[in-house]
């Protein structure tokens, strides 16, 4: 852990427990190395969306009929 790590505590379901020691023991890192790691992925994934979202804002809505129409249009539906 780094000198800027900081401590927190979190309380997991005993079964997540379990299969989070499990885990670090099979792959010889710390539980807080896998939560770090799972956290990181969380928090990228939401800042893509974020970024979908945020590129997509100006595009025109469709109706729910306008959108069937148009997948039947393009033989989707």
């Amino acid at each position: 852990m780094s000198e800027a790590s900081k401590r927190s505590t979190i309380y997991f379901d005993p079964q997540l427990h379990a299969a989070l020691r499990l885990k670090a023991a099979h792959s010889q890192r710390s539980v807080s190395d896998i939560v770090n790691e799972a956290v990181r992925a969380a928090l990228a994934e939401d800042q893509e969306d974020l970024a979908a979202f945020q590129q997509r804002a100006a595009e025109p809505t469709l109706s729910y009929e306008e959108l069937l129409n148009d997948l039947r249009a393009h033989g989707k539906l």
